[in-house]
């Protein structure tokens, strides 16, 4: 992937029919850096129509790669998203998982819609710090819109923007209460 400020959305099943139904969500997918297939049904369902072969990436994947590419060259890594307990059980095991990452994080409120004054806040709470990466955890298709739409008023260091990590570092707070790498595919 290419350096610099992206916004990186993946998509599966429940995205795509969501996106059908709401043209603001579709235009997030869209017109962000990159959309990642993260489900089989997506990747056979670009097979089927396309005839076209594409691999899949889960969430999880995705993660890890990004983390550890931050984790080499050290830097600081932004969770917006989620309550405020499980934030601090995400930056308790990243510190030892990613020792060399500095982790920030910000618990906005569980509402359908922020107002401007509360997009403002995690706007300036992210810009305080400059991350070079940041994770929007606040469901979809929420989390995909948001950062659409202030993408530009992020002042980042050559960030990613990654939606969607709820399921994915449910896996790195699993590694926090178990003491081991569990994917979401490995939880049934």
């Amino acid at each position: 992937m290419p350096e610099g400020k992206l916004l990186i959305n993946t998509i599966n099943a429940h995205s795509y029919n969501t996106a059908l139904k709401d043209a603001e969500f579709a235009e997030a997918l869209l017109k962000g850096g990159a959309l990642i297939p993260d489900g089989a049904s997506m990747v056979l369902a670009f097979r089927w129509l396309r005839k076209e072969s594409i691999e899949r990436t889960a969430g999880w994947d995705l993660f890890e790669y990004e983390m550890e590419r931050l984790n080499r060259k050290g830097g600081i890594c932004y969770f917006l998203g989620s309550s405020k307990n499980t934030l601090k059980l995400i930056k308790e095991k990243a510190k030892t998982v990613y020792p060399n990452i500095r982790i920030e994080t910000y618990s906005p409120p569980y509402k359908p819609e922020f107002t401007e004054e509360e997009n403002q806040m995690m706007i300036d709470a992210i810009n305080a710090v400059k991350p070079d990466l940041l994770w929007i955890g606040m469901t979809a298709p929420k989390q995909e819109k948001w950062a659409y739409t202030h993408l530009d008023a992020l002042e980042v260091n050559g960030i990613r923007l990654l939606c969607g990590y709820g399921g994915t570092c449910s896996g790195l707070v699993a590694r926090a209460r178990t003491g081991m790498a569990v994917s979401p595919d490995q939880r049934a």
